[in-house]
């Protein structure tokens, strides 16, 4: 039986399908998840994709994080379920308290929408197991709320525990201390701001460089 990965749907989500297409082409099915539905179908991991939720009309993530989805999701990652938010999914996440520090506009205040590469942080996530530590990712980013941000304690933290799970190679955004992504403290639940779900056919992509964070988390689930 294969691993079943949900794929949540906000209004205004942007990026689903083309997660879900990443998710079956690591050998998974696609569960597709309503935001209004506090089920989450029985699912092994869950993809919080990218777009702008609810419109951004608050703070992007903000009113997301109220959906009866989400109240599921909260506790099955409490559970250890491993938890992907992908741009407005990391901002989700963060707005869930799933993960420390926030996204705020981008320096320059720019909207940028361009192919960046990443630098894998930590192998020791469900979702970059597949990774070798130091690897560099080409993948897209297209954000304009995308600098993270977290006081100096939290950041520290973050990188004596290797919670820092990709790193800006060129940090176009001006995130602090170079941060693309992070990961809970137990490493089952990652956010960051480029899309690995656009990243995972050469044909289509810049790359296939993103399609190991779906191995990856596969793999999570059947070790489980």
């Amino acid at each position: 039986m294969s691993a079943r990965v949900g794929v949540i749907t906000f209004p205004g989500t942007l990026d689903d399908v083309d997660a879900a297409r990443a998710v079956r082409l690591a050998g998974a099915e696609a569960v597709s998840l309503w935001h209004a539905d506090a089920d989450l179908k029985g699912v092994d991991a869950v993809v919080v994709p990218g777009g702008f939720s609810y419109g951004d009309y608050l703070r992007c993530g903000a009113i997301a994080k109220f959906a009866p989805v989400m109240g599921e999701v909260v506790a099955a990652a409490g559970g250890g379920m491993p938890v992907l938010g992908i741009c407005n999914g990391f901002q989700v996440l963060c707005e869930a308290g799933l993960l420390p520090g926030a996204l705020t506009r981008n320096a320059g205040l720019h909207f940028i929408c361009r192919d960046v590469w990443l630098q894998v942080a930590s192998t020791t996530t469900a979702w970059t197991s597949r990774y070798e530590a130091g690897a560099e990712l080409l993948v897209p980013l297209k954000s304009g709320e995308g600098r993270y941000v977290a006081s100096e304690s939290v950041l520290d933290e973050l990188e004596a525990e290797g919670r820092v799970v990709f790193r800006y190679v060129d940090n176009i955004n001006g995130s602090m201390r170079g941060v693309a992504g992070v990961s809970s403290a137990n490493g089952r639940v990652v956010g960051l701001m480029p899309h690995p779900e656009h990243a995972t056919e050469a044909l289509t992509g810049p790359s296939d460089d993103g399609l190991g964070m779906f191995f990856s988390a596969l793999d999570a689930v059947l070790a489980a």
